[in-house]
């Protein structure tokens, strides 16, 4: 191999940078100015390249072998090193903390300490990556071990449910480090919970109580770190599919490092090789400044648990059908569906909802701006949708949007027949204009949407129709009186109980949803507004229906989970028809 001069030089920085020490005069640093790094700058991996490319650079200047190309390139080196952090965090489209100046927490009665909020910005790129996380997993109840910052926390919160929670053990009330725990306005300090105390105490008490957790976050720089890890996984405080999340696991870049003697260093080390030894689980660590692991179960121990113990099932039990949970199971990824009526109120519930499962949804109603509008809801959640106009009860516009989604997206799964409508009367005034119209709508345009849909299902030996019918298929509601739409919707559901036996066997499953009255618009008009109180006393939940109640519903039909169900009317009327 040919060694050039360059190559020559290049040989002796390394052994400087390896052997030599930091020469006492220090030339000129040249073109970048790094004296505003903190102490605080080698808090990331990032950070500590940083740090030993500057040393670097200043044995280069110190050195008249070393040739000024590689000068040059040493300084571009730490040019990009120095400006990653900073650049991470200025992209960061989230709230700045800034809105969180003078934030406090109070916990258990205690008075919180104090301190400028200016340092939680060293925290503030991984609150985000965290907040992101938690959105993510779809945590709920989340465990945090350790002195994690008090704006990370705050980030955490923001993901959560309304009804989410986060339990912090904390030896002492002050919780952040370099800063406070969240703002006194901020919505999201009712969801975070301190317990004080011994680690361990606090750790056997959530045992005690039968708590699980979604995430729990451990902090890898406390000396119990390695205690607190196995009692989670021996004491089954981690969720089945729950995520463990080692904080620090890095310790600022040097756990990698050999010649290490820092204590806390090894320590690490030694929790990292703990997890990485442990056949439960199955690690990868990031490197998200301090660096940060995220920990699973492994199924694959699970496996070989069941072989060694003939009392345990493999089974579909166990694993999943197919090796999916059942809350997988209800995911429509790579699906398509359509909705009719999905403009408005029950449809556009539908619409969202199968959307947010994972389907492609086709929006479809008479009025094609209330169409768009929806469509343009999903498209900013980042679902796949389009707006198409069609009166259901002509056939071909039910064909022509049945080809047009089929051209888009290549066929149907999903078909959900919701279009309807209501024209109350006395059976003795219900003119024919009036029959013929709620039917034309109802039950004829529901059939064609049936048929249509139906054809593509069967040729591909898979489909789901939802329609909807409604809680006057059951009963008679009262005190309104709306025969011709009573009959319509018992036409539905006599239509999918036909349709659900003749084509389950093709693969193609038909069922319907019965909703009682829901809160709509329509509702507050000042024709029905003296009805509500009537309806309420009918109902044995005291409520109305809201739309968000169907949601569910609909999702699960749509799904494999409710594969084996077929020409059934599901009631969600709070109990009324029961009366």
């Amino acid at each position: 191999m040919t060694i050039y001069h360059q190559d020559l030089a290049l040989v002796d920085l390394v052994h400087y940078l390896l052997y030599q020490p930091v020469p006492a005069e220090r030339k000129p640093l040249g073109a970048v100015d790094i004296t505003w790094l903190s102490v605080d700058s080698n808090e990331t991996p990032m950070g500590l390249i940083a740090e030993n490319l500057r040393k670097a650079r200043e044995i280069a200047h110190g050195d008249s072998r070393v040739p000024e190309q590689l000068k040059h390139y040493l300084q571009k080196a730490l040019d990009i090193a120095v400006g990653l952090d900073p650049y991470l965090d200025a992209m960061s489209t989230a709230k700045k903390i800034a809105s969180l100046e003078g934030c406090q927490l109070k916990v258990a009665g205690v008075e919180p300490k104090v301190k400028p909020h200016k340092e939680c910005a060293s925290g503030y790129l991984k609150g985000q990556v965290l907040r992101l996380f938690v959105h993510m997993v779809g945590a709920k109840r989340i465990l945090l071990i350790g002195r994690l910052k008090g704006c990370v926390i705050l980030a955490m919160a923001e993901a959560l449910p309304v009804d989410g929670r986060i339990t912090a053990c904390a030896t002492e009330p002050y919780l952040g480090v370099k800063s406070q725990e969240a703002s006194d306005y901020s919505s999201h300090v009712k969801q975070i919970s301190v317990k004080v105390g011994p680690t361990a105490a606090t750790l056997e008490e959530l045992v005690a109580v039968g708590e699980h957790f979604d995430i729990v976050f451990i902090d890898a720089a406390q000396r119990n770190a390695v205690n607190d890890y196995n009692f989670v996984m021996d004491n089954h405080l981690l969720r089945m599919d729950g995520v463990i999340c080692v904080e620090n696991t890095l310790m600022k870049g040097q756990v990698y490092l050999e010649n290490i003697s820092d204590e806390n260093v090894l320590a690490v080390r030694k929790l990292n090789n703990v997890i990485n030894s442990d056949p439960r689980v199955e690690q990868v660590i990031l490197p998200v400044q301090g660096g940060m692991s995220v920990i699973r179960r492994s199924r694959a121990h699970a496996d070989r648990v069941i072989k060694s113990k003939k009392e345990l099932v493999k089974d579909d039990v166990f694993w999943g059908y197919n090796r999916c949970h059942i809350l997988d199971r209800l995911r429509l990824d790579g699906k398509v569906a359509y909705v009719t009526g999905g403009g408005q109120g029950i449809g556009r519930a539908f619409a969202h909802a199968l959307g947010e499962a994972g389907a492609k949804v086709a929006i479809v109603d008479l009025v094609l701006a209330k169409a768009e509008v929806v469509a343009e809801e999903l498209s900013l959640k980042g679902i796949k949708s389009i707006a198409l106009a069609a009166d259901v009860s002509k056939p071909e516009d039910v064909q022509r949007i049945l080809d047009a989604i089929v051209a888009r997206w290549g066929t149907v799964h999903i078909a959900c027949n919701n279009a309807g409508i209501n024209m109350n009367s006395a059976s003795e005034d219900t003119s024919l204009e009036e029959w013929d119209k709620t039917f034309n709508v109802n039950l004829r345009g529901l059939f064609l949407c049936c048929q249509a849909a139906g054809r593509i299902m069967l040729k591909q030996g898979y489909g789901k129709i939802i329609n909807t019918a409604s809680m006057a298929s059951l009963i008679v509601p009262h005190p309104q009186k709306q025969l011709a739409y009573n009959a319509s919707k018992a036409g539905v559901v006599k239509l999918t109980q036909t349709l659900g036996t003749e084509w389950i066997d093709r693969g193609v499953r038909v069922n319907c949803i019965s909703p009682g009255i829901v809160d709509t618009p329509l509702i507050h008009s000042e024709d029905l507004k003296p009805l509500v109180q009537r309806w309420l006393t009918d109902i044995p939940a005291g409520k109305l229906a809201q739309v968000t109640d169907l949601q569910a519903a609909v999702v699960y039909l749509a799904s494999e989970a409710s594969d084996y169900m077929t020409g059934h009317n599901l009631a969600i009327e709070g109990g009324q028809s029961l009366w």
